[in-house]
């Protein structure tokens, strides 16, 4: 790296990213949260098929909050899990990727189609500081009886208003009200509900 970005910051890189400022993940301790979260959505995978009960205990040791009556069908990939929320009720398909750098709120009541990201985290435009490896992320918050279509794409900072419906493969880059259908790339609303 050729500039110190925090010559006086005496923060270390993961209490910098869980500030929400920029960092670099060569943090240990993010290594190991990184790892742990690996470690449990295997195991959850492996546990899903064979043992509800164990598979819904490795699911809520990996997620920071799950809600009473929900369903998450594996493969689940998640960079830490202790950012995600799932309200009660909310239904998860095959293949959800959540990169959890930022809070991830799902509501109650949600549809999650599947090949569903959730992403937080962000990088400079500039080139040298993406160069340096420099990082941030910013939260994603669906709100409750959200249906997110087959391979919708959730950008950071994103916002979905409760009852709305995002049609398969768009990509969400700006906050979409409550109760409309929006679709597209970029996603925008088409109709009202």
């Amino acid at each position: 790296m050729s500039t110190d970005y925090f010559a006086d910051d005496p923060r270390t890189n993961l209490e910098r990213m869980l500030a929400g400022d920029l960092y670099i993940a060569d943090d240990p301790e993010i290594a190991r949260r990184q790892r742990r979260a690996m470690q449990l959505a295997a195991r959850y995978q492996t546990a899903f098929p064979e043992d509800p009960v164990k598979a819904r205990a490795i699911l809520d040791e990996l997620l920071a909050s799950t809600g009473e009556d929900i369903e998450v069908r594996p493969p689940l990939y998640v960079d830490y899990g202790s950012n995600i929320t799932i309200g009660a009720r909310t239904f998860v398909n095959y293949n959800l990727t959540a990169l959890d750098v930022a809070r991830i709120t799902i509501g109650e009541d949600c549809q999650i189609g599947p090949n569903v990201q959730l992403l937080t985290p962000t990088h400079p435009l500039e080139p040298q500081p993406r160069r340096d490896k420099l990082e941030a992320a910013l939260p994603i918050t669906i709100g409750d009886n959200v249906w997110l279509g087959g391979g919708v794409i959730v950008c950071p900072g994103v916002t979905i208003g409760d009852n709305s419906v995002i049609g398969a493969g768009a990509v969400v880059t700006k906050d979409i009200s409550a109760n409309v259908v929006a679709v597209g790339n970029p996603a925008r609303p088409i109709r009202t509900l």
